[in-house]
């Protein structure tokens, strides 16, 4: 192929709406069109940590397999990349639909209600969700300052979980899905992602139209593209498709980058957690 016809990583992610933001040896990918409209976040990667995964990663969870003074340095130095005094906000992740609204900094910090998407519009904080293949989405609206951070493994993608946040977000805190401004960020792509009979038959069972999402690769085995389940919902939710922005980014794919459930646990035995936030931009 012609040098002049190859298009680099950064052109494919400028195209895409987002671009890399480093700070203290940590990068981490950002959405612009969700910062032009007042949201500060990021979708984290795995180096410039403390973590031994293998070292200097950036683990910013797991406590089962890392210290929680790992994990705490780490997250210090992930959240300093957002340029700002933020609180983060996390949720205990069970793979379910549960979606929680989060009205109170210790809510966040404190609670152990256990949920797959928070919602909020406090000042001064950011919701998280922890990923290692499953699918984030961040989604902010930029006139009542509501914002939500998503985890969407396949079960949640079957269980609409993208779906049931905004409901929450218009319902709960006036937000409007016609302005909202949604980032799918790096997950395990339709190109690496195989998946099994139990969940082609939990997609067939929940949307009329699941073939699309799957390539079939042998009996009761598909290829399945999560990133374009999670679009159709935030579409069928009432987000324009022009307000809907793709990290083209596969985490099985790009291990230089990103930790993969998939790839490394079976080789490596145990795995770092990628971080993604989202919150309302402080004024400075």
């Amino acid at each position: 192929m012609p040098m002049d016809k190859i298009i680099s990583d950064e052109q494919i992610l400028t195209d895409a709406g987002f671009y890399w933001r480093e700070r203290g040896g940590v990068k981490a990918l950002i959405c612009r069109p969700l910062e032009e409209a007042g949201f500060v976040n990021a979708f984290s990667t795995r180096g410039g940590g403390v973590s031994d995964f293998p070292e200097n990663s950036l683990n910013l969870a797991g406590f089962d397999e890392d210290t929680a003074t790992n994990i705490e340095e780490n997250r210090r130095r992930f959240l300093k990349v957002l340029g700002g005094e933020y609180a983060l906000m996390t949720a205990w992740q069970i793979h379910s639909d549960r979606v929680k609204l989060v009205e109170t900094f210790e809510e966040g910090t404190g609670s152990v209600e256990k949920s797959d998407a928070l919602v909020s519009k406090m000042a001064g904080g950011v919701v998280g969700v922890k990923t290692a293949d499953c699918v984030p989405v961040l989604i902010g609206d930029p006139g009542s300052g509501a914002f939500a951070a998503v985890h969407a493994g396949w079960r949640g993608t079957a269980l609409s979980i993208v779906s049931k946040a905004i409901d929450m977000m218009r319902d709960s805190v006036g937000a409007d899905p016609e302005q909202m401004v949604a980032a799918i960020g790096p997950a395990a792509g339709r190109r690496s992602y195989e998946i099994g009979p139990e969940v082609i038959e939990a997609f067939e069972t929940e949307f009329a139209d699941a073939a699309k999402y799957f390539e079939m690769t042998r009996p009761g085995h598909a290829l399945i593209d999560l990133h374009q389940a999670n679009a159709d919902q935030l579409t069928a939710a009432g987000v324009s498709p022009s307000r809907i922005f793709r990290a083209p980014l596969c985490t099985m794919e790009r291990t230089d980058l990103f930790f993969s459930y998939r790839v490394e646990k079976s080789s490596f035995g145990k795995v770092g957690r990628l971080l993604s936030v989202i919150g309302q931009k402080n004024v400075e």
